[in-house]
């Protein structure tokens, strides 16, 4: 059965700077996050998703705007479905072009405000569509300045966390991170943390908004998303990481990332893909 869901992606092959345009009517996005700031702007329909606590809704003309490690899912909030542009943009190359002024909050989620909706729009148009590389820079340059001068914040303050959560989660965090490869049981992480496999749960879950099982997952996958932009093998790139196998690997491929491993690979081109990306279910 042929799925009416689409993606089609960008990536520079040096510079974490990435794009997609994607039609979803069935794809759900599993609880997730990326290491870059990611802008999106709805095109048509509508998306619903979870993030920082609350239920958003993002219709058509509003602009989405995800912290780095802001984990959120996502799934079409009527049967319609819906159109939309993203932008995934490393802290390194925001801090480039704030030059040195701090790194920006996005407290809130959605933002309804045209300009940058259309900010975003040009300089996604730009990326996927082969513009030259000194209008891609200008327009970076201009889309991230008007990003943080209309919706950037110095923040919310956050609920109070439960009497030493912070550091219990922090433990738990450099472990996975520092066995990211490894079969990681609660004993490990209840070890690394000085706690017990409930409170190490616990702190985790209220510090980084995800289970410590879809966190570790993530981690995997960003380490293949690496291998597979070197042009390692998918298949071995599935086995190096902890995946059965790479039909395995690239359901939750999709899930996280909303394309294939496939799709992802010849994406490093300054050339517009367009090839459909088949989404797995």
């Amino acid at each position: 059965m042929t799925t009416p869901d689409w993606s089609r992606y960008w990536r520079s092959p040096d510079r974490p700077l990435e794009a997609m345009h994607a039609h979803f009517e069935e794809h759900v996005y599993h609880r997730h996050s990326h290491e870059t700031y990611s802008f999106g702007v709805t095109d048509d329909g509508a998306q619903a998703f979870r993030c920082r606590g609350g239920r958003h809704t993002s219709a058509a003309g509003m602009v989405m705007a995800f912290n780095p490690d802001d984990p959120h899912d996502g799934h079409a909030a009527t049967d319609l479905g819906f159109t939309y542009r993203i932008v995934h943009i490393g802290p390194e190359l925001v801090s480039d072009v704030l030059e040195g002024a701090g790194l920006p909050l996005f407290a809130e989620p959605v933002v309804r405000d045209p300009v940058l909706a259309g900010a975003l729009r040009r300089l996604h148009r730009a990326l996927i569509g082969g513009a030259p590389a000194l209008r891609r820079e200008e327009l970076l340059h201009d889309t991230v300045a008007v990003l943080v001068r209309r919706a950037a914040t110095s923040g919310r303050p956050r609920p109070p966390l439960p009497r030493g959560a912070a550091v219990i989660a922090e433990r738990v965090r450099r472990r996975l991170h520092d066995g990211f490869l490894d079969d990681v049981t609660a004993e490990d992480l209840a070890r690394a943390a000085g706690a017990s496999r409930f409170a190490a749960y616990r702190a985790f879950q209220a510090v980084y908004g995800m289970p410590p099982s879809d966190y570790h997952r993530q981690l995997r996958l960003r380490e293949a998303r690496r291998r597979i932009a070197r042009g390692e093998p998918i298949g071995e790139v599935a086995a190096v990481t902890g995946f059965a196998d790479q039909s395995h690997l690239t359901r939750w491929f999709g899930r996280y990332f909303g394309i294939t491993p496939g799709a992802y690979r010849e994406a490093a081109s300054d050339r517009y893909p367009t090839r459909l990306a088949d989404l797995p279910g």
